[in-house]
């Protein structure tokens, strides 16, 4: 993406109306839906159960950036790098996952709101149709990683290798690790003050 579109998405956003604040009311309200625990994870990782934890690395501590690339379940090329310059949302989820479908709509709303590229994984679905269909289904406009193996999971350096269902791990401008949430986010406003945490350009 070119410094002009990026520049060009910002000011859309800046016009939009800003949605996000009527969701601000569930911030502090105790998460009900606990991860998909129970569930054997794909290759050796284990997915357990999340609740919505937050872990916030210091810009000081961050460390290399994450290399992933791969295919989206369209079929096309993928690459995180592609998306370094702005804070970047990856969000691990599967169609079969309660939360992960529970707090889809609003990662889609947030997308299309905040001044991050949003960015999913799918390493659970049995088939590329079924995540595919879901994605149809409730709107996802963003691509997501598919593959079903846990190599794209362990693109991710430990200990912020995502190991629930959902997490969503939150990369700065230069596509270091600056957040990771593990379970369902509870909040589209907690989302929206770490992605401005998170960012570096102030």
């Amino acid at each position: 993406m070119t410094l002009a579109s990026r520049r060009a998405r910002r000011a859309r956003r800046a016009r939009r109306p800003r949605r996000l604040a009527l969701l601000a009311g569930v911030a502090a309200a105790p998460l009900l839906l606990a991860g998909c625990s129970g569930l054997q994870g794909t290759g050796d990782l284990q997915y357990v159960g999340g609740m919505g934890n937050v872990v916030e690395i210091p810009e000081a501590d961050r460390g290399e950036p994450v290399d992933l690339s791969g295919e989206s379940i369209q079929g096309e090329p993928l690459d995180l790098a592609d998306s370094r310059g702005e804070v970047t949302v990856v969000n691990v989820w599967w169609s079969g996952c309660g939360p992960c479908r529970s707090e889809m709509p609003m990662l889609v709303e947030a997308a299309d709101e905040l001044d991050a590229t949003f960015v999913g994984i799918n390493t659970r679905d049995p088939g590329i149709g079924t995540a595919e269909a879901f994605e149809k289904e409730v709107g996802v406009t963003y691509p997501s990683f598919y593959d079903d193996t846990a190599a794209p999971l362990l693109a991710f350096p430990a200990p912020y290798q995502p190991q629930s269902m959902p997490s969503t791990v939150v990369l700065d401008e230069e596509g270091r690790v600056g957040a990771l949430f593990s379970g369902e986010i509870p909040s589209a406003l907690t989302l929206e003050q770490v992605v401005d945490g998170v960012r570096t350009d102030g």
